[in-house]
């Protein structure tokens, strides 16, 4: 029997009035069924004896949990899944397993329209037009197919964009805001008797649309205008806030224009989004799925036909490092897979040093060479929608949809989005405090002794919430003097402890001086060279048998603030160990190094 798909419509809609579309809430939602769909013939890829049921997962997962004691011997084996469910910063509960049940009743709209290869955007920010051109034309020569620059409204746009060819080559402006009008109609004057790519955007601000620009851009056969979510990401804003502005500037992007004459299809047309894509692989490619599958909605339920959004992905800015920067490559090459995965049409890599200011050459070489590997080398751009039909995927799209949904209501009622954001921040800061969420080469695996390399500010960065920033302003004042660092025992009683002190300690720019391996409490006196600050670390046996005569011994030589690394001991000042708020740890141990 052929099966029936329901699908939940949203909350808030857009109703047609009697000239234009308007935004309005309902209280409620329906549910309508979607057309039969005919299964296919089944094809069977396992053996009958290596299939396995959920009750097999879940009996197989307990048995793990329950060494690692996270299950206890009486808790039921379904409790596994409850155990490992994270939830998001949007409240959204992500389950460890997908299962073809998570699928019921859910609507799939939302896949990738784009077909082949994405376009590889290079950023250039606002300077000098001759030395942004030079560095342009690299970029267009190592393979790069369109162009975002920074403009003013007196930007000298034959020398910024000599020998760029206009027709193959998108150009995106991106101009401060005051600029934004001045400079797209200077773009325009510069483009008259040019063919130029449709997919050139004068890069105004939707929230600034004009039927005047509007009507220019028509006319160039040209985009307009850019609902650039990325501004509240840079913020610290969650997944589905930035879904959730994205939808209220195109709403009032789409009344403003439609109140003004423009018919809703042109105003549709003339519209791209842009949206983070961060090294969370699943969440950004169900956010740009999320994404499609709201904008298509918008449009449904004004009365006008499907415009295929314009997707352009950039890699965020708040996940990149100052310190360790090379790290960033690994993050923008995940970044990028998952926009090129979710569909984007266009995709901006950000290069790997951009958080310390204008991009070198290698940088920018790397950034356009990773789009290269995964269209070229990985196929990634093969497959037309490679997430499609993932249980996990479908389901996240789905929920990302609809609490993306529910928070549009909200603002449109007079939410305040900023405090909205404040609390998303707090709650990610927690978890980076605690280093629940880590940030390699900031909270983990520091490397005090880098040198960075040095790079002149472009000014990019001023809004931008860096999540580890926190952590990077502690490395930017080191401590004056170093930990202690009072090994107990051989190097195999000590490593694992003295290791992870060591790393907490230099994501705080706090050094450590070890002692080594140590037989009592005479080694360690002897290694002992007058530090205010020392941490005991060996392992359990060793706390018993001399912890509390060693601690005592260092005091009586100097030391005035103990740690121990692992539990609380009534023998020592402060302790640290898995899951402590490493910022709070850090403070104490700075205010006594001090």
């Amino acid at each position: 029997m052929p099966a029936v798909a329901t699908v939940q419509k949203p909350h808030v809609v857009i109703g047609v009035g009697a000239a234009h579309p308007k935004v309005r809430l309902m209280t409620s939602g329906t549910t309508e069924p979607a057309a039969p769909v005919d299964e296919p013939d089944r094809l069977d890829l396992a053996q009958p004896e290596d299939t396995a049921t959920r009750a097999d997962w879940e009996a197989e997962t307990a048995k793990v949990l329950r060494k690692t004691k996270r299950l206890g011997d009486d808790d039921a084996d379904e409790l596994v899944w409850s155990k490992l469910t994270r939830t998001t910063l949007d409240g959204i509960a992500v389950t460890p397993l997908g299962t073809p049940d998570l699928l019921d009743d859910l609507a799939t709209a939302g896949r990738p329209t784009r077909v082949g290869a994405w376009d590889i955007r290079a950023h250039h920010g606002a300077g000098e037009a001759k030395l942004v051109n030079e560095a342009a034309l690299v970029d267009l020569e190592g393979g790069v197919t369109s162009l975002w620059l920074g403009v003013d409204a007196d930007t000298d746009y034959a020398a910024l964009l000599d020998q760029v060819l206009l027709d193959l080559a998108p150009v995106v402006l991106d101009a401060p805001a005051e600029a934004q009008s001045a400079a797209a109609t200077r773009f325009v004057e510069y483009l008259a008797g040019r063919e130029v790519h449709p997919d050139t955007n004068l890069g105004v601000d939707a929230s600034s649309a004009t039927p005047e620009i509007a009507d220019t851009a028509l006319k160039a056969g040209v985009v307009a205008f850019v609902v650039d979510a990325t501004r509240v990401h840079d913020r610290g804003a969650s997944d589905a806030q930035e879904l959730a502005y994205s939808l209220l500037v195109a709403a009032r992007y789409l009344r403003s224009l439609t109140d003004a004459g423009v018919a809703l299809a042109d105003a549709a047309g003339l519209v791209e989004f842009r949206y983070a894509a961060t090294g969370e692989q699943f969440p950004t490619i169900a956010k740009l799925r999320a994404a499609r599958r709201l904008w298509a909605r918008m449009l449904e339920l004004s009365g006008a036909e499907l415009v295929d959004q314009r997707q352009h992905a950039v890699t965020s800015r708040p996940m990149m490092s100052t310190f360790d920067p090379w790290v960033n490559m690994l993050r923008t090459t995940v970044a990028a897979f998952a926009a090129g995965v979710g569909g984007a049409d266009a995709v901006t890599v950000l290069p790997f040093d951009s958080a310390l200011g204008r991009p070198d050459g290698f940088a920018r070489r790397i950034a356009r060479n990773t789009s290269h590997l995964l269209i070229e080398e990985s196929h990634v751009a093969k497959v037309a929608d490679p997430a499609g039909g993932s249980y996990a995927v479908e389901k996240l799209t789905d929920d990302l949809a609809v609490t993306a949904w529910r928070i549009f209501g909200e603002l449109e009622e007079g939410a305040d989005l900023d405090a909205l954001i404040d609390e998303v921040v707090a709650a990610r800061e927690k978890q980076v405090a605690t280093r629940k969420r880590p940030l390699t080469g900031v909270s983990e695996f520091p490397n005090l002794g880098e040198s960075l390399p040095e790079r002149v500010p472009d000014g990019t960065w001023d809004d931008v919430r860096p999540y580890g920033a926190s952590f990077e302003a502690l490395r930017l004042a080191p401590a004056a003097r170093p930990v202690f660092l009072a090994t107990l025992g051989t190097i195999a009683q000590h490593t694992a402890r003295a290791t992870f002190a060591s790393n907490l300690f230099a994501a705080g720019g706090v050094a450590v001086e070890v002692a080594g391996p140590t037989d009592g409490v005479d080694a360690l006196l002897a290694a002992y060279a007058g530090q205010p600050v020392v941490c005991l670390a060996g392992s359990d046996a060793a706390y018993a048998e001399w912890g509390a005569e060693a601690a005592t011994a260092l005091r009586g030589a100097g030391a005035t603030h103990v740690i121990i690394a692992g539990k609380a001991a009534d023998y020592a000042d402060d302790a640290c160990s898995m899951g402590v708020d490493a910022l709070a740890f850090l403070g104490r141990t700075r205010e006594a190094l001090a």
